[in-house]
């Protein structure tokens, strides 16, 4: 099965993981969906947001929690179908302890497991830039990560979507349904 990576952009609530789900649900293989929020750290409004993620998957997808090591996960599942929701979350986890270049780094070589495992690969990652300058160093370089990491995976990818009000427009690759 050949590998196919598919990025799906856009703002909060924009339906960028229904999306990704969606395309998933097409795809023919099994499929597994990456969660990559630190769930113990979960507050209560956060717990809530993960109940209906999970609530909405099939019974039938694999879901992985709490593992960070994108490029050894994308290894152990060859040709299936993945959706990581989502790439900010990602980021985040690892933004204070390891530094840009290094961590932009780890996600080419994530990339590069999926190709090599023939994954089918949805990610899902928010577009930060298009909202107000955050008022803090530290919020202003993450904003800036966030875009690096985002062309980085849309140079790589084969699809890029940007989601506005749950409608997808296709920037990069193939319109699909």
């Amino acid at each position: 099965m050949s590998a196919r990576i598919t990025l799906i952009l856009g703002g909060a609530r924009s339906g960028k993981s229904r999306r990704a789900e969606a395309l998933a649900r097409l795809s023919g293989r099994p499929v597994v969906y990456v969660a990559t929020y630190a769930s113990g750290h979960a507050d209560g409004e956060m717990s809530e947001r993960i109940d209906v993620h999970r609530a909405r998957r099939p019974t039938d997808w694999q879901t992985v929690e709490n593992r960070f090591d994108l490029a050894t996960l994308f290894g152990e599942l060859p040709g299936r179908t993945v959706v990581l929701d989502c790439l900010t979350l990602w980021l985040s986890y690892h933004c204070e302890t390891v530094s840009e270049p290094d961590l932009l780094e780890r996600l080419r070589e994530a990339l590069e497991a999926a190709r090599q495992s023939g994954l089918e690969l949805y990610i899902v990652s928010n577009e930060l830039g298009m909202g107000l300058v955050p008022s803090s160093p530290a919020g202003r370089a993450f904003r800036d990560l966030s875009g690096r990491a985002n062309q980085l995976v849309a140079a790589l990818a084969e699809d890029v979507e940007f989601q506005v009000a749950g409608l997808p427009l296709h920037l990069k690759g193939e319109r699909r349904p």
